[in-house]
């Protein structure tokens, strides 16, 4: 079984000959290199971090992995991160696992409060075979891009504390209503939805996007139109290191 490079893609973007397929008729596509989590937390105390991709696919799969800085158009040859890893290319046969180990290779970090990067995989397709030539083919190229938190130690508070320090209050911005919400720790919180309750416990209004906060920083979020009024508060869900989601619940000021 051959392989060759792709130019990397978001996961599930590239679908090469969509026409052919659609008159093929329908089918499900699934990338087949699965990462083992959900986001990566270095800690700056740890030598290395290690994350674990498994096929579960039919086929054997080649996986091209990298770190960028947050631009996902970058190649991979052109970016610059304080880590490296290894192996950046891997064959993973059917049912097998590859581990990719993290390194920090220098100091330049903040340590006062976290940095995010994201790990990139790009599942690379297998070239047709001899005996497949002259057929029709689809080639779907999936990449998986996960963020990657550098970490500081000693920070003031947990990652666990940081959502509930979050402030809300309503702004008005081009004639829209958004909930401006301030992240005064040392963590990124990503909220993954909202609703804003009234006194009573009703919900008047509810997000229309999610986002992540840095730390020090403020995000206007866009919700359904509504009117502020005393005594609501902000009902949230935030991602937790796990890749779970915690829920939150702060009145707006």
């Amino acid at each position: 079984m051959k392989f060759r490079i792709v130019h990397p893609v978001y996961k599930v973007v590239l679908m090469v000959g969509f026409v052919i397929a659609s008159l093929a008729g329908a089918t499900v596509a699934r990338a087949s290199i699965v990462i083992g989590a959900t986001r990566v937390i270095y800690s700056a105390d740890a030598s290395e971090v290690t994350v674990k991709l498994s096929n579960q696919g039919q086929a054997a799969a080649l996986a091209q992995t990298w770190i960028d800085n947050g631009d996902p158009k970058a190649a991979p040859s052109t970016v610059a991160t304080p880590f490296t890893l290894t192996p950046p290319v891997s064959r993973i046969d059917p049912s097998k696992a590859q581990t990719i180990r993290i390194f920090r290779i220098n100091d330049t970090l903040p340590n006062d409060r976290e940095s995010v990067f994201y790990l990139n995989v790009l599942e690379i397709p297998p070239k047709p075979g001899a005996d497949e030539s002259g057929q029709n083919h689809l080639q779907l190229a999936f990449r998986t891009r996960i963020k990657l938190f550098y970490r500081p130690t000693g920070l003031k508070m947990s990652a666990a504390e940081a959502p509930r320090q979050l402030t809300w209050q309503w702004s008005r911005n081009d004639s829209k209503t958004t909930l401006t919400v301030s992240n005064p720790t040392p963590y990124y919180v990503t909220v993954s939805s909202f609703e804003v309750k009234d006194a009573s416990g009703a919900m008047v209004a509810k997000s229309l996007d999610s986002d992540m906060i840095a730390p020090g920083a403020s995000k206007s979020m866009p919700v359904t139109e509504t009117q502020a009024h005393p005594g609501e508060v902000a009902r949230f869900f935030s991602i937790n290191d796990y890749g779970g989601e915690d829920e939150h619940e702060t009145p707006i000021r």
